[in-house]
């Protein structure tokens, strides 16, 4: 990534578009954009939902506040947004370095006296650490309106109640720790499926089989990178904290 950063920054503004915006298809839709924004928004509206249903049962539905703001920043958001990189920015870089390395574009770089590590895998582990800080902001803001929007639009609740509660409990170290999360599933998603993709073979049949065996590392990868991290902040932690 650094001699990528050093020799090939062109290459990696553009993979950084072609991350955000998509190609193909894909652009037409959105790209990950839209499709980590609606991934987060429907999770959050769904924590607002069964929250608030749940909470009602024994009278406090008041703190479906408490769980957008506890539930979305710890484990919702996260865990979303890294499904949704493993399925667009990570199956997208296994297939099209799989196809390079079939076609032996990959080899036709190496006898141009081009590093291809560098050039194809550096620079998409780089644009995915630039993409993913914008992304994940949406991501989060879109779980966080949802809820809001489910909770007092349709469900009903005051919106002082709702924000009230949202605002005691929303801590901005477990925001900051959440991007620190995304930030760490990004370099993991990113580096799983460039090397699937690198390492291909077998003809097209072996790039979607590379394809496949990416996108399930990668989201067992996801979910380890979140207990480790649940672990490692909120595993000895015996008291629930009202406020910042």
């Amino acid at each position: 990534t650094g001699r990528a950063s050093r020799h090939h920054p062109r290459e990696t503004l553009r993979v950084v578009s072609e991350i955000g915006l998509g190609s193909g298809v894909l652009a037409m839709i959105g790209g990950s954009v839209a499709i980590m924004g609606f991934l987060t928004l429907f999770a959050g509206a769904t924590v607002a939902v069964q929250g608030f249903t749940s909470l009602g049962n024994i009278g406090v539905e008041a703190l479906t506040g408490f769980l957008s703001a506890y539930v979305d920043v710890r484990v919702v958001a996260p865990v979303t947004a890294g499904v949704g990189l493993a399925a667009t920015l990570g199956a997208g870089t296994t297939a099209q370095l799989g196809a390079m390395r079939i076609s032996e574009e990959i080899d036709a770089l190496e006898v141009m006296a081009v590093r291809s590590v560098p050039y194809l895998v550096g620079t998409r582990i780089l644009a995915g650490l630039i993409a993913v800080i914008p992304l994940y902001s949406l991501s989060v803001l879109a779980s966080f309106l949802a809820g809001r929007i489910a909770t007092v639009v349709i469900l009903g609740q005051s919106p002082g109640v709702y924000d009230h509660y949202f605002t005691t409990f929303l801590r901005p170290a477990d925001v900051l720790w959440s991007f620190v999360q995304a930030v760490a599933m990004a370099v993991l998603v990113m580096t799983i499926h460039s090397y699937y993709g690198y390492t291909a073979s077998g003809g097209p049949s072996g790039v979607g089989v590379a394809t496949g065996r990416a996108v399930r590392m990668s989201l067992i990868a996801v979910v380890m990178v979140t207990l480790l991290i649940s672990l490692a902040l909120y595993g000895s932690s015996r008291q629930l904290h009202l406020a910042g």
